[in-house]
């Protein structure tokens, strides 16, 4: 392996040489504790930054094996390391001065929850620390400035990496915060289904946010606090007893009046699929780890789906068994949407009446008897929650402020006052008996026909040239077609989508053959993916833009809005 020396003596070498001569620089160097990496060189100083590697040996690390002895404390110790690398290099971003993305140093930059990221891996039996970062390799012009690029090396780097990658120099007290707060949310995930819950929401918790464009919680919101008839204690590992309100399986409704905290519950509870940092508010709001959001979606694409148990009889005679559209309505956007979530293996259903569509969730009485059962093809969704509730296991968390008919079917009814719940389902069970109720109703199938096999696309041969882009949390662009994902509620990060792109890429290339299934597919990325993490997407020796891990359903979600694919 070369040495720092032979770096820095490569640089003096080069220094003023066209900007390509930076490709002599791609290597494995021995630096004083670590190894840097340089794996890839960016083509000139407005391109995309030169991607750097920083690789600790275990002894140097120095983390105790105790920190990352299981996925979820290994994943928080990665997420904590990244977030103190991100504050020691931002103090040296562009201070190196250049052309273009000259002096850049930049590494993910997390949020609120806690993703498993390829930014920093810990290795589970070793321990050695890699940390992904990006480096803008300075320029005058397209002339290279190595002298700047060694102050980054040689100088900055050096720094960042003694004062967040090193055991020693860390607060101890804080990494075994962080580890025991991970240890009591895989705790509460595994005590839901003991306790027959579909989430925890702990007392004390801050669910507002700043604002709309900031995660981080409000100033002064108000503290939740749990209804008495509903208010479970949990011993955590670490914490110790914490109270909450638990959401019983089932159907749960949640009304009340306008800005009174019934979405912001709702959020809490989509975003509480993941873990969150210290400090967040909902670090104790934990939910079923496989909860989908459902909302309509008009103009999504549907293949072959069967919508058949809420949708039937079209006038056109278009078969629901394996509905095919290009520009779904709000109707049956939302009814593929559920169908879909099925698919996954979801067993929790979260939606928000203010983004449904109305004609998929409630038929009324008088529309009934003026417009009669047999000439509307829609059996809305009210007619089916309580069997997918009761034979499929599948529970309901809905916020409605306009349509009282789900008293009617709800298990569980919470009103928000003032962001605080009460818990009114008596009450509201006396209040409904007066007025007529909707007859549930099976469907004429008792179980959707998910036997969908996807073939592999042209474009995606090995003669092909796939282009492929990562537009932030809305979608994937590939070559001309744009996969839309902002609907896509619980996709908190555009690292996410990174991957999901590069799931779509190997999905293409090594398992659709139109032999498996949707499921058996998504089953063999999940499985890829858990034992080999997000670097097996990748075919080069670098990751070439950092990933963080979706989960299945967004997996499922991402290949079911492609358009190109054939079923």
């Amino acid at each position: 392996m070369k040495t720092a020396e032979d770096l820095r003596q490569l640089l003096y070498q080069i220094n003023r040489k066209s900007y390509p001569a930076y490709k002599q620089t791609r290597g494995a160097y021995a630096f004083p504790g670590y190894v840097l990496g340089i794996d890839h060189v960016q083509g000139d100083p407005f391109a995309a930054p030169s991607k750097v590697s920083v690789r600790v040996s275990p002894k140097q690390a120095g983390f105790p094996a105790e920190l990352y002895r299981s996925a979820e404390t290994r994943i928080a110790l990665q997420d904590h390391l990244i977030r103190l690398f991100h504050q020691k290099i931002d103090r040296f971003n562009f201070r190196a001065k250049g052309s273009g993305k000259s002096g850049l140093i930049s590494i993910s930059h997390c949020r609120q929850e806690v993703l498993d990221r390829t930014a920093c891996r810990i290795h589970p039996s070793t321990g050695e620390v890699l940390v992904r970062l990006e480096v803008g390799f300075p320029a005058n012009g397209r002339t290279i400035n190595s002298t700047e690029l060694t102050r980054i090396l040689f100088e900055f780097l050096p720094v960042c990496v003694r004062e967040s990658l090193y055991y020693k120099n860390l607060d101890a007290n804080r990494l075994r915060a962080v580890r025991d707060l991970a240890e009591d949310q895989a705790y509460i995930r595994g005590e839901l289904s003991k306790r027959n819950l579909a989430a925890f929401v702990a007392n004390g918790s801050l669910l507002p946010r700043e604002s709309g464009v900031s995660s981080r919680p409000m100033k002064e919101a108000v503290p939740f606090v749990s209804p008495a008839s509903l208010e479970v204690t949990l011993n955590l590992p670490h914490k110790g007893a914490l109270t909450g309100m638990g959401i019983p399986r089932g159907i749960t409704l949640i009304v009340g009046g306008g800005y009174h905290g019934k979405s912001t519950l709702l959020k809490a509870l989509e975003l509480g699929v993941y873990n969150h940092i210290a400090g967040d508010g909902r670090e104790y709001v934990i939910t079923e780890s496989d909860g989908v959001k459902i909302r309509a979606e008009d103009g999504r694409s549907i293949k072959k789906t069967d919508i058949s148990m809420f949708i039937n009889d079209l006038p056109n005679h278009k078969d629901t068994t394996a509905f095919y559209t290009e520009d779904a309505s709000g109707s049956t956007s939302q009814a593929a949407n559920v169908v879909e979530a099925m698919e996954t293996g979801s067993r929790l259903l979260l939606i928000d009446e203010d983004t449904s569509a109305t004609n998929f969730m409630i038929r009324d009485e008088l529309m009934q008897r003026v417009v009669h059962p047999n000439q509307e093809p829609i059996t809305p969704f009210i007619e089916r929650v309580q069997w997918l509730s009761r034979e499929k296991g599948i529970s309901t968390i809905l916020v409605a402020g306009s349509s009282g008919s789900y008293f009617h079917v709800a298990d569980t009814i919470l009103q928000m006052d003032h962001y605080k719940p009460m818990d009114i389902t008596e009450a509201a069970r006396r209040e409904a008996a007066a007025f007529p109720s909707i007859t549930p109703s099976a469907p004429r199938k008792t179980q959707p026909d998910f036997d969908r096999r996807p073939r592999p696309e042209r474009a995606f041969g090995e003669d092909r040239k796939v282009k492929m882009k990562s537009l932030g949390t809305d979608g994937i662009s590939v070559n001309h077609e744009t996969i839309e994902l902002r609907y896509l509620e619980q996709l908190v990060d555009s690292e996410q989508v990174n991957a999901l792109s590069s799931i779509l890429r190997y999905a293409q290339l090594h398992l659709l053959d139109g032999k498996k299934t949707m499921q058996q597919i998504v089953e063999e990325l999940v499985q890829l993916l858990e034992s080999r993490g997000l670097d097996a997407l990748e075919e080069d020796s670098y990751i070439a833009s950092p990933m963080a891990l979706p989960r299945r359903q967004e997996i499922f979600a991402c290949l079911n809005r492609y358009r190109s694919l054939k079923l």
